[in-house]
């Protein structure tokens, strides 16, 4: 099914547990402007965007779109910008390589007693960085 505007807000809605009446009184409009919307009969004034999009912690794009942040995938944004299909687990792995590289520089200055604490700190602050990085790649396609 095709996520529009209308699928989108009764989405939300429902993650958020309000009625079409509570959702249309936070916005200043009646419950049938909102059942219009969730059906796909019209769709919301422009100047009610802002709003919906603070309501549902969702970016004004994404609102436009009809879809979710959630529903990209690692993949999609390589595709989009016309990086060959395999990038993204280059970069994957480039980023679990500093990771490594990182901890592996750190422990053995720090065995040569050539690094001081503040900058093995900040050499282990990227590395995990890059590694949460990798690893939060990797959970969004794994799924």
């Amino acid at each position: 099914m095709e996520q529009t505007i209308g699928n989108l807000i009764a989405e939300h809605r429902k993650r958020l547990g309000y009625t079409q009446s509570e959702l249309a009184s936070r916005l200043g409009v009646t419950d049938k402007a909102v059942s219009k919307w969730e059906r796909n009969l019209s769709c919301p004034d422009i100047s009610l965007l802002p709003k919906l999009s603070e309501l549902f912690g969702i970016s004004i794009d994404e609102l436009m779109h009809g879809k979710s942040c959630c529903e990209d995938s690692i993949e999609e944004p390589s595709r989009k910008i016309g990086l060959p299909s395999g990038a993204a687990e280059t970069v994957r792995t480039v980023l679990t390589a500093v990771a490594t590289a990182m901890g592996v520089a750190t422990a053995v200055l720090s065995l040569m007693g050539s690094i001081e604490t503040e900058n093995a700190s900040v050499l282990l602050g990227i590395g995990l960085a890059c590694a949460g990085a990798a690893m939060l790649s990797r959970g969004k396609t794994d799924e």
